[in-house]
């Protein structure tokens, strides 16, 4: 398991964690404003995916 950190524009933050969440195996992001108060900052519990957690991008 390892945390995942991000900066990014406060409107990019959804599109931002949801391709983290397809990526990884993820915790829901916590988010705090920068110090300046104009970006976001995401953190992200993420692991590997595993067979198990993986998503199936082909039709069955």
């Amino acid at each position: 398991m390892f945390e995942i950190r991000v900066i990014c524009d406060p409107d990019d933050a959804d599109r931002v964690s949801a391709a983290l969440a397809a990526a990884f195996a993820t915790g829901p992001a916590r988010q705090y404003p920068t110090r300046d108060g104009r970006r976001t900052r995401l953190y992200v519990t993420a692991d590997h995916r595993t067979p198990d957690t993986a998503k199936t991008t082909e039709s069955e």
